[in-house]
């Protein structure tokens, strides 16, 4: 990996029910620097709503949501002042 604020770090989230995308978006997350960018990908519905919310409440962004076949796929926004 190069920078991890230039770079999209590559989660994979497939076939994890709730709530283990939501924690490994946070332990992901934890460790990057802010502005980086995590590219999750879920199959468990309940994230289009779960992650979102995590990430309102925690002070980052989803800058993106798409759905492609039986997955959920957010790019999220490590915000300066989120967790």
């Amino acid at each position: 990996m190069g920078n991890p604020v230039n770079d999209i770090v590559e989660l994979d989230a497939r076939r994890l029910l709730c709530p283990m995308p939501v924690i490994r978006l946070q332990d992901c997350i934890k460790q990057l620097p802010a502005d980086a960018r995590v590219r999750i990908t879920c199959t468990d519905p309940g994230t289009l709503h779960d992650i979102p919310t995590w990430c309102r409440l925690n002070g980052h962004r989803v800058l993106t949501t798409t759905e492609q076949q039986d997955d959920y796929i957010f790019l999220v926004h490590k915000d300066a002042d989120g967790s």
